[in-house]
């Protein structure tokens, strides 16, 4: 992939791919609706007609060992906890929405070193497509259709 498309994406005939940033941050699982709620009150993270956009991985493993300045103390022995999620989401490559983002994430994790980490990528937003496709979940039935 160049450079180019990175920066400016590219469509199919169904999607257009558009520069973004992922942004994944790591959290205790049990913050992990904090984290969104305080995220939801600055950046709607709009996915098409969505919003509140996210994804949460299966919990794992965090390692690590405090040093000097660090306000568990410094500690010879590695810790780990476990319980830590990813969240992970998309947002605009503009610098004033990742300011909020990062803004709020701090203001409401728990940990002095929050796990922020930004990527460039390109993310996929549909054209519409076909409504009728039989593969959509909407013409599939089954729980994730509201009952009017």
């Amino acid at each position: 992939m160049s450079e180019d498309v990175l920066a400016v994406g590219f469509e199919t005939a169904s999607t257009r791919m558009e520069p973004m940033w992922l942004v994944d941050v790591q959290v205790p699982r049990e913050e992990a609706d904090t984290v969104m709620d305080g995220l939801a009150r600055v950046v709607p993270l709009v996915m098409g007609n969505y919003d509140r956009c996210a994804f949460q991985s299966a919990p794992g493993l965090e390692r690590y060992r405090p040093r000097d300045g660090a306000a568990a103390g410094a500690e010879e022995e590695t810790r780990s906890r476990p319980d830590m999620v990813v969240i992970s989401f998309q947002i605009a490559r503009d610098r004033g929405i990742l300011d909020q983002a990062v803004e709020a994430i701090v203001a409401v994790h728990s940990y002095q070193e929050p796990v922020i980490v930004v990527q460039e990528v390109l993310a996929s937003r549909t054209k519409g497509g076909d409504p009728n496709n039989p593969n959509r979940w909407w013409n599939k039935g089954g729980d994730w259709m509201k009952t009017p």
